[in-house]
């Protein structure tokens, strides 16, 4: 065995050791690195083979809404530079407190001067037969989550045990996976200690219109099952069909390792105010800790503890002395907030709000004149400042009748300036609680130099998870600095404070199907929207529902609601569709007649290897469209955020130096994916040899063909800025080329921002991203072009035929002509 003396290179500093990689253990050694860095020398142990993580995030993840990268709280940079050994994928089996040192599962002894427990919690599982066949699962941590990722890749069904936060974000990432999921809850409201009754019932209904299946009040006798879990049987005889069990019904302390050294353990590893646990050279926090009686399963009491600790270990003890808590959460897109009692009893009285239309619930507690708990459903912007008041203590008599409507109704009316909402809170008011930041530690982050929300985040941590706080961490910026806070990511538009991201994802995280509902539910600071919001919500509403969300014409652009390009005199210009440059006489012919026939004074060759008529009135679009449709046209939607072209050259069929056939696969591609929105217009091009004669390597999707195969690139542009494309791999075969190319188009249009192109959408996300997801990821790739092709049944509609058959026939209608008349004539 190995063994590590104490201060190995001499180095003097005392060395603290630390089990437990996760956020409760890095967050006290992140304290304690801002207290006094040098102090000591750490080392920590962490049993998954992963840097630390915010576990919170493990739900978006589960649901496809970020990457495993994207909740990382400390890279392996963050170790290095602060010079900290992370033992990662080697859990402690032993302490020897005698000895003072740790033995890990590979063996290692490592010895310590000071310990730090935080090895959090346990998954409860429920002693039913069948509890240990494959298939059961808890959800605790990244490998739970690839379980789960697998199962859904393989479809079926899902039960869910457990009706708490957990329980049902699992059953929601598992829902947008694809599985049919039921919850299965032994008591009767769902998120007990959390929501009372009313506003469990309003998450239960609000889970059930999404596909769900919630069984309340159900107990589960065992799970069945041979060799796999096959389905769940509940006492009163039902059986579920199940090819995956999720068991979220609790979690326990983690306290076998502090137990089997003979550390005091009652409910959790027992400790004083500064952390200690009975042996002083040993301290705990986290969620294996109990502390006063008390054991905490929120992060909020967790980073409180975490202070008080490093002060300890800083010489600086100021103590812990236990947490009111509150809980603030968004469970599958649904806002709730508790905090305190909310259980009633002698001399407690009821304030409630309820706005069925809104799907809103509001209930304070009321005691002796003060808030001693509070439920919020559907709208939970005052939860902080119902929290605050109650951890205050505040005598509310004054405004209990105003209190139910909020802060800024209670303290002078609807119309009251948010801001001094937010100036009127106390340096104690949480304001993130996922990482339990309070107003005053924001305010002293952005006084020592974070003077941007992403500064913020980096810094105290606000606003760096789930981002429901975001609001309020920008309005402390703005309250703090004034004008001199640094611009963070671009909102949408004025309208709104989200993001492009952030509103694809709410989109699909919510269920969203209108825009009037996105408004809604996002918080729009406008009625209706604007000329930038607009056309971005229908086309992210289009992405996300297809075959579902119907076209809103009216939050098109002009030309996309005309299926024509308007000129600088008002006339249009007509393009049909080419497959891949061809045409033929009877095209042509076609083409010819409407030219003279509407007299249009131009029609010129495009670049696009395309013919555009000039010059026709709106309100001969539908004549014209009718003589293109007569002739087996359609429309190019060459004024379109879609597909543009497919350019070809004539391949091996006609060119001596053609090692394939590029105009063939041209037509074939161009057939694949003609009609397809997108966030801006996309070209793609296919040559037939390196010569490259269709110009493939400055499109948005290029394919070169090779004596051996098809190299794609991608992300290239010919406009203003000039951007080569970026080589994304080389395929054997057409239906390669074409499979890369539906996976790659389907990326873009869901993950690109509105009016992006797709040149600075890799400049921004990086091609080595791209080819991860195109390349590299076989069964992704799959997975993307199905949806393509599934998204291509509702977008292949001609939408010039559809006009002359009559749909929207008022864009086409001639304007009223207005001749003015003298007063004189009208009064002879």
């Amino acid at each position: 065995m190995k063994h590590e003396t104490i201060t190995p290179g001499g180095d003097p500093r005392e060395h603290l050791v630390v089990i437990g990689n996760g956020m409760a253990g890095c967050r006290a050694v992140e304290e304690l690195l801002a207290r006094d860095p040098g102090r000591y020398r750490v080392t920590i142990f962490g049993a998954e083979p992963h840097v630390n993580y915010n576990r919170i995030m493990l739900s978006p993840v589960l649901a496809g809404e970020k990457t495993f990268e994207q909740i990382v709280i400390n890279d392996a940079d963050w170790y290095a530079q602060n010079a900290i050994e992370l033992v990662a994928g080697d859990p402690v089996d032993a302490i020897d407190r005698a000895a003072k040192t740790v033995t890990a599962r590979s063996g290692r002894v490592t010895g310590y001067d000071r310990l730090l427990i935080a090895t959090g919690s346990d998954p409860f599982i429920i002693p039913v037969p069948g509890k240990d066949l494959p298939g059961v699962i808890g959800f605790r941590d990244m490998k739970d989550v690839d379980h789960m990722l697998a199962a859904a890749e393989r479809g079926g069904d899902a039960v869910v045990i457990g009706g708490g936060l957990l329980g049902l974000e699992a059953a929601h990432g598992l829902s947008l996976r694809g599985m049919k999921v039921t919850v299965l809850h032994i008591m009767p409201t769902l998120m007990e200690r959390q929501l009372d009754e009313a506003a469990g019932w309003l998450l239960k209904s609000a889970l059930e219109a999404r596909g769900q299946t919630i069984l309340t009040g159900a107990d589960t006798a065992e799970i069945v099952g041979t060799t796999h879990v096959e389905a769940v049987r509940l006492k009163d005889g039902t059986l579920i069909p199940a090819s995956l069990v999720v068991m979220a019904v609790g979690i326990r302390p983690s306290v076998a390792l502090a137990r089997a050294a003979g550390l005091a353990v009652g409910r959790g590893i027992q400790v004083d105010d500064h952390m200690v646990t009975s042996d002083p050279a040993i301290l705990a926090v986290g969620e294996c800790v109990e502390h006063d009686g008390n054991v905490y399963g929120l992060v909020a009491p967790l980073w409180d503890m975490c202070r008080a600790l490093a002060d300890g270990l800083t010489d600086a003890h100021t103590g812990y002395r236990g947490s009111v808590t509150s809980t603030k959460l968004k469970v599958a897109g649904l806002d709730v907030f508790s905090a305190g009692d909310f259980s009633g009893g002698a001399g407690a009285e009821d304030i409630v709000l309820r706005d069925a239309s809104r799907g809103v619930y509001k209930r304070v507690v009321v005691k002796d004149d003060r808030i001693v708990g509070a439920v919020l459903y559907g709208d939970t912007a005052d939860g902080n400042w119902y929290f605050d008041l109650l951890k205050r203590g505040e005598d509310i008599g004054a405004i209990r009748d105003l209190l139910i409507f909020g802060q800024a109704f209670a303290s002078g009316g609807a119309q009251a300036d948010p801001k001094s909402a937010v100036a009127a809170l106390s340096d104690n008011a949480e304001i993130c609680g996922c990482n339990g930041v309070t107003k005053g530690q924001v305010v002293g982050c952005i006084a020592k130099g974070a003077h941007s929300l992403d500064a913020v985040r980096a810094t105290c941590k606000a606003s760096a998870s789930c981002g429901s706080c975001t609001g309020l961490v920008e309005t402390i910026l703005a309250l703090t600095l004034g004008d001199d806070v640094q611009a963070g990511p671009k909102t949408m538009c004025k309208c709104t404070s989200f993001g492009h991201d952030d509103v694809r994802r709410e989109i699909v995280a919510q269920d969203m199907r209108s825009i009037p509902e996105v408004m809604q539910k996002l918080h729009w600071s406008t009625p209706d929207g604007c000329s930038s919001c607009r056309p971005a919500l229908n086309y992210y509403l289009l992405c996300a529902l297809p075959g579902v969300y119907k076209d809103d014409q009216q939050s098109r652009f002009v030309n996309e609601r005309l299926h024509a390009n308007i000129q600088k005199d008002g006339t249009y210009s007509v393009v049909p569709r080419m497959w891949g440059g061809l045409t033929n006489p009877r095209e042509l012919r076609a083409i010819a007649d409407v030219v003279e026939k509407y007299d249009a004074p131009m029609v010129k060759v495009t670049g696009g290897q395309r013919l555009d008529i000039f010059g026709i009135k709106r309100e001969d679009l539908p004549a014209v469209w009718a003589d293109l449709n007569a002739a087996g046209m359609v429309s190019g939607h060459a004024y379109g955020k879609s597909l543009r072209t497919v350019k070809t050259c004539v391949g091996s069929e006609w060119c001596r130096f053609g090692t394939q056939d590029s105009t063939g696969l041209g037509v074939k591609v161009e057939r694949m994916t003609w009609g397809s929105w997108m966030p801006h217009k996309f070209k793609i091009a296919v040559s037939g040899c390196p010569r490259n004669c269709a110009e493939a390597t400055i499109k948005d999707f290029g394919v070169v063909c090779v004596d051996s195969g098809y190299e794609l690139s991608v992300g290239g542009n010919g406009g203003i800025k000039v951007r080569a494309t970026d080589f994304l791999c080389k395929v054997a075969t057409e239906q390669e080329a074409m499979q890369y190319c539906a996976a790659f188009i389907q990326l873009y249009r869901e993950e690109a921002r509105y009016l992006e192109r797709t040149a600075p959408w890799i400049e921004r996300v990086g091609v080595e991203y791209v080819r991860a997801r195109i390349a590299d990821d076989a069964a992704g790739r799959d997975a993307l072009a199905e949806r393509f092709a599934f998204s291509q049944q509702f977008m292949q509609d001609d939408p010039w035929a559809a006009r002359v058959a009559g749909a929207e026939r008022e864009h086409h209608a001639p304007m009223a002509t207005f001749t003015p008349t003298r007063a004189t004539e009208e009064m002879a």
